[in-house]
């Protein structure tokens, strides 16, 4: 069985469309595009290069996929020459090309993403993808999530996270911080969410009637 691990440039207020630069992605009317590479520096580089080492395949988003492919094969450098090695399946619905070599499309959705994470390969790699990643983490398919956190608020545009989903717990296993601010931190799966309280067993009357009165209040 595959290893599934995710990485994803966010903001604080968990914003992760178009990272890169302007033209990335304006779907949305999103205008802060490229906000990310004022806060580049090597030691961001060396705690992100675990994520470019092979061996390892592409699993992305439509969307994710037209964007890299219309960047990664024209850049010469090492991520864009492993990019391009990679196998790249792509989560979609559609039945136009895939023109990027070694391009794949999983058409059954989580059903498909489910069977391939089953199946014999070196470990899956997601960027971007924000649809993509509701429904691995939903489903329980994401084995590491990494987030990529930049110390600024955008207010708008597509977000990793959303309302629908399952609460669950996870655990920090490594976390590093970039002389910019940038934290990066790797989660793994921790089971559901552990409920307590700070609660006295005997409430004040205070603390009683506020109940009370919010429960009314609704």
């Amino acid at each position: 069985m595959r290893r599934i691990v995710g990485a994803a440039f966010v903001s604080l207020d968990g914003v992760m469309q178009a990272p890169g630069g302007p033209e990335e992605d304006r779907s949305g009317g999103f205008e802060l595009g490229g906000w990310t590479p004022a806060y580049s520096d090597e030691a961001q580089g060396e705690s992100l290069a675990p994520l470019f080492a092979e061996p390892f395949d592409l699993l992305l988003g439509r969307r994710t996929y037209e964007i890299f492919a219309a960047h990664w094969p024209c850049q010469e450098d090492e991520i864009g020459a492993a990019f391009d090695r990679a196998t790249k399946y792509v989560v979609t619905s559609s039945t136009g090309p895939l023109p990027w070599v070694n391009s794949h499309p999983v058409s059954d959705g989580i059903d498909g993403v489910r069977r391939l994470k089953e199946s014999d390969g070196p470990e899956l790699r997601v960027w971007g993808s924000s649809v993509l990643y509701k429904g691995l983490i939903a489903q329980g398919l994401l084995d590491r999530l990494v987030l990529i956190t930049f110390p600024l608020i955008l207010g708008k545009g597509k977000r990793l996270f959303g309302d629908s989903l399952p609460p669950q717990a996870l655990k920090l296993v490594e976390s590093k911080v970039s002389p910019k601010g940038v934290v990066i931190a790797s989660y793994e799966p921790a089971g559901p969410v552990q409920l307590g309280s700070f609660v006295p067993d005997q409430p004040s009357e205070a603390e009683l009637e506020r109940r009370k009165r919010w429960a009314r209040e609704g």
